[in-house]
Parts: C-alpha cells; structure tokens; sequence
C-alpha cells in the first residue's frame, strides 16, 4: 500500500537520526534497583515523554507511582480498526561489574554493527523500534492504520511492584485488542522469532545469622558455627550436581512438553553448540535427557546470583562473620506457581537450617509462565510482517526468560500478547558490553512498520477471536 511505501522511505532516510535519539535514550543511567538512580530513572521518563509527543501522540503523560514513573501515550483515531498496545520498560540492569566493560556502559557507542551501552537492547532499543514505526506513518500521512496505546515503565527489572495494581485501577484506559511486546533475542540477524512460551519467576533473598558481631576465627574458630558456611550447606541442598532440583514437590506440577513440540524445537530450535557459544562456556551442564534449549525454556531451573558475607577486600582477614546474604531465583514453567514455590523453598531452607543459626527470607517478586496460542491473528500479521521486514519467516521459539506483564495482560486486560524480538542471543543482556545489532534496529523499524498495515488488513483481530490460555500449541507446533 502507498502509505507504508511512504513510512519505509521515511525510515530509511532517518536513520542516522533514529540512532542518534537512541544514543540519547540509552545514555540515562535509569537502573531501577539502585535507590540512587531514582532521579536518572525521573529523567529518563521525563525524555520519553517529550518524545511521544514529538512524534505526534496524544494523551502524553508521566504518571507517578510510589516507586518509579510509567510513560504512558496514545493515538486513537482509526474507527473500527484494532488497538494495539506497545508495552516497553525504560529502566536497566545494573551495570557491575564496571571494570569488565569496554566503555562506560552510559556512554552509548557504536563499534561496527553494534550498539554499545546497558540498556541497549533491554529493553530501550527494542522498544524505540516501534516508536520509529510510529513516527515514520505520523510524519509522512499524519495518521496511523491502527489505534494505538503506548504504556513504559521504569520497573520492569525489579519485578513491576507498582504496575499491577495500575493495570487493575485503569482497566477502560488500557483496553485494547491485543499486546505487543519487544524484549527477547531472535536466533540470527537473518532469522525472526515469535516467542510463544516464557518461563515464569521467583526471587528471593535469604540472610543467615548467627553471632550478634562478627568474631575472631582463630579464637573462635570451631567453636562458633560460621553463617557464611552454614549458607553454603544450605544452598547445596537447594540442588544436586545433575542440575535437579532438590527442594521436595518443586517438579509435582511441570507440565512435560509433548513429543510434537519438542521434535519442533530440536529442528527450529538453538543447538547445544550454538548455545554453549553464546553463553561462552566450554562444557554443557543441567538436567540429564534434555537439550540445553529444552533445559533453559521448557524446564525449570534454580540459580544462586549472588553471595556475601565476611571479608572481600585485598588480602585475608582472620573473620567469622555474623552474618550472610545469598540472592536465589527459579526459573519456573507451566503448570508452576510462584507462590507454591515459593512455600515449598521456605520450608525447605528451614529443614536445611541448623539450630545454629537463623535463617530469614524475603520474596522480591513472582512471575507466573506463559503459553500463548500462535494461532491469534495478530500474531499471524506479526509473521507476515517480519517475512517482509526481514526477508524470512519467523520460527517459533520458547523463551528461558520471563516478562511478567504477559501474564498480567491476559488475566487483567484479557488481551493476547505478541512477543517479537530484535536483539541477538550474544547482544549480552543483563551482562557488561551489552549491545544492540543496527541492522535488527533498522530491519526491526522496517518490520514494525509492516505490522502497523498488516494489522488494519486482518481479519478477526478487534476484540480477540480466540481465547489466550495457550494450554494446547496448534497443529504443526
């Protein structure tokens, strides 16, 4: 269609602005899990704001909550046609190790094809991706083939503790047809993705006590039972070496994959190579019977993320230290539910706890998984759009990560979600040198463009045809 030639050409002939902007917006140190930053994350939504509105939305507006500000915009002006929301999170990671970065990761720069800064390609880049598209149909005709409503939170990497209960107050505001999401890696800047399955989440933080302050461990050592060490035998029994999980009834609940979709998975799927490459790891590790895509996607997995306690400074320290910290997340799939975990792990730490000591734990966040029926319409424009953006059909592909909001969407919104991805599997999210791919970030614009004109030619699409419960994958999944 004419229109969408005129919004490719615009496209094209911006691009070096599309990246100068992205630089822009990336070089905001909005890490929302340093209180510090809180100031850098006000800012950061304050730019995307005044953004939205140079791009010709309406309804602009920075929404405090009682933690970090949502972003949200809109333009509805399409009758009878579909609406579409384009959720995104403008908050990072944090950025530690500092010393294993190239550069600076808030000083954005670009080294042959890539993008270099944290927040890159998550989310910040992913989601500039369709306020490009956006852009370039608003700026060439002055209006889009779709109603759209635009939603950004600077949560998102700590768990949306203040996004539910907005979604649940402003239900008519932020009813829509369906959902897009961009926060995942494709296989191949030549092969697209369509993510259909996340695994949900539980992340807890577990302290251990034991003497009021910390001791000499030469005149103590033996005779006082050291947390640190005690927090070692208590995570040891959090899994054997075969990468199970040892906590009693954690697997009472994992729904197997099918023999149909996991032949699927080993012919469209990462192999273990290419995933021990990513990963840049030399040896495979995990749950005996499984590839290593099927071990990070369609299993559930537990991971220690961080350790502390005693003395870490230069040299040694004669210490026994009063107390220990360690940082643990399970990775969870359907039929898995945070909150029985969650109970399960409790009482297990406490059988693993000895009368030595005392264990307290906290629960940051839960993400329940997620199966979504490819069969919705919107998905299908998403497949024809990236055949056009990209020049290939998409694969189906599960996701080892988890984007709480998809679950939220559904069970809230009563909307499906549309999770395409343009970042790479070695674009290091939530790791130092994290970068974005250009040729995604350009092919990515192009793609989303094509799904603003597919979407208004679909049919079936306004007001949800199917349900989203996603329990049974369609034929030839």
């Amino acid at each position: 269609m004419q229109l969408t030639h005129r919004s490719l050409v615009y496209a094209r002939a911006n691009q070096s602005r599309f990246l100068a902007e992205l630089e822009e917006f990336v070089s905001f140190p909005s890490v929302s899990a340093q209180p510090e930053r809180a100031n850098d994350l006000k800012r950061c939504a304050e730019w995307l704001a005044k953004h939205l509105r140079g791009l010709g939305l309406d309804q602009v507006r920075v929404i405090q909550t009682r933690g970090h500000p949502l972003v949200y915009a809109e333009w509805r002006h399409a009758p009878q046609r579909p609406t579409m929301l384009v959720y995104g999170h403008y908050d990072v990671q944090p950025p530690d190790p500092l010393d294993a970065w190239m550069s600076p990761p808030f000083e954005p720069i670009v080294r042959g094809n890539d993008l270099y800064s944290r927040g890159a390609s998550d989310d910040k880049g992913q989601m500039f991706v369709h306020l490009k598209a956006l852009e370039a149909y608003l700026k060439t005709d002055g209006v889009l083939p779709v109603n759209v409503k635009c939603l950004f939170e600077g949560e998102e990497e700590i768990g949306s503790p203040n996004l539910m209960s907005f979604l649940a107050s402003n239900k008519r505001t932020l009813s829509a047809d369906f959902a897009v999401v961009s926060d995942m890696p494709i296989p191949s800047p030549v092969r697209p993705a369509i993510t259909y399955a996340l695994r949900g989440a539980l992340s807890a933080e577990m302290d251990i006590t034991g003497p009021q302050h910390d001791l000499h461990s030469g005149i103590f050592g033996g005779a006082v039972h050291n947390p640190l060490e005690a927090l070692c035998g208590i995570l040891a029994g959090l899994a054997g070496t075969d990468g199970r999980v040892s906590i009693p009834g954690f697997y009472d609940c994992v729904r197997e994959g099918t023999a149909a979709e996991r032949r699927y998975m080993a012919q469209f799927g990462p192999t273990d190579e290419q995933i021990l490459q990513n990963a840049a790891a030399k040896e495979p590790w995990g749950e005996f019977g499984y590839s290593l895509y099927e071990r990070s996607t369609l299993r559930p997995a537990l991971s220690i993320n961080g350790i502390s306690g005693g003395y870490s400074g230069v040299g040694g320290k004669a210490v026994i230290p009063c107390r220990a910290s360690a940082k643990v997340s399970f990775r969870l799939v359907p039929d898995q539910d945070p909150h029985e975990i969650d109970c399960l792990f409790r009482r297990h730490v406490a059988a693993l706890t000895p009368p030595t000591v005392c264990a307290k734990i906290r629960t940051n966040f839960g993400a329940n998984p997620v199966v979504i029926d490819i069969a919705h319409p919107p998905i299908r424009a998403a497949a024809v759009s990236y055949q056009k953006g990209f020049g290939a059909p998409p694969v189906f592909l599960r996701s080892g990560g988890s984007i709480p909001i998809v679950n939220t969407f559904e069970k809230t919104l009563a909307i499906p979600t549309v999770l395409m991805g343009f970042a790479l599997p070695n674009d290091g999210m939530h790791t130092p040198n994290e970068k974005f791919h250009l040729p995604n970030f350009y092919r990515g614009i192009t793609t989303s463009i094509w799904l603003l004109s597919e979407l208004a030619l679909q049919q079936g699409i306004k007001h949800g045809a199917n349900n989203t419960s996603g329990r049974d994958l369609p034929q030839g999944l």
